[in-house]
C-alpha cells in the first residue's frame, strides 16, 4: 500500500514557558487537529533545581507551589486550547524528573506517544552549555517519532520577539 499516510494518535508537547515550546505547542494543536489525536501537554519540574538551589534544600511548601504554579499554566494553556483552537482531546501533565528521560522514554513508554513535537531550544546559550539541550537528547534518543518545530503555522520561520524590529 504505497498511499499510506502516518498518523498520530498521541502527540506529547513539552513545554517550559519559553516562546520557542510555545510556537511548536501551537503548530502541534494543528496537527492533533488533523490527526483527530489527543494533545499531551507535560511541564517537567527538574529535580536537580530542587537539590542543588544556592539556599540548600527548598522546603516542600516551596516544591508544591512550584508545582502548583506549573499545573496552573498548563491548565491555562488547555483552557486556550480547547476554547479558542476547538481541539477538545487535550491532557496537561507535570512530572518530576529529569527532564531528558522523561521527555524522550518515560512519559512516551507511559503513554503510548507516537509523536513528540518541541521547540528548538528552551534554555539559554549558558544552561545549554552546562546542561546539554534537551531538545538535542530528545532527538537522539526519543522512542517515536520527534519533530523539531522551527516555523510558525504558516511554514514562516520563527524569530524571537526580542529580536523582531
Amino acid at each position: 500500500m504505497n498511499n499510506m499516510v502516518q498518523e498520530y494518535k498521541r502527540i506529547l508537547v513539552p513545554v517550559d514557558g519559553s516562546e520557542e515550546a510555545e510556537l511548536a505547542l501551537n503548530k502541534a494543536v494543528w496537527v492533533a487537529k488533523m490527526n483527530q489525536a489527543r494533545l499531551d501537554i507535560l511541564n517537567v519540574l527538574d529535580t536537580k533545581q530542587f537539590a542543588g538551589s544556592y539556599s540548600g534544600m527548598l522546603s516542600g511548601d516551596a516544591i508544591f507551589q512550584i508545582s502548583e504554579d506549573a499545573q496552573n499554566y498548563l491548565n491555562s494553556l488547555k483552557y486556550d486550547i480547547q476554547t479558542n483552537d476547538g481541539l477538545k482531546d487535550v491532557e496537561v501533565h507535570v512530572r518530576f524528573g529529569n527532564p531528558k528521560n522523561v521527555i524522550a522514554r518515560d512519559f512516551p513508554t507511559e503513554y503510548q506517544t507516537d509523536l513528540i513535537m518541541m521547540g528548538s531550544t528552551g534554555l539559554n546559550a549558558v544552561e545549554r552549555m552546562l546542561m546539554g539541550s534537551v531538545t538535542e537528547y530528545v532527538n537522539r534518543t526519543a522512542i517515536c517519532d520527534v519533530l523539531i518545530v522551527k516555523t510558525d503555522v504558516e511554514n514562516r520561520p520563527y524569530q524571537k520577539a526580542s529580536k523582531k524590529k
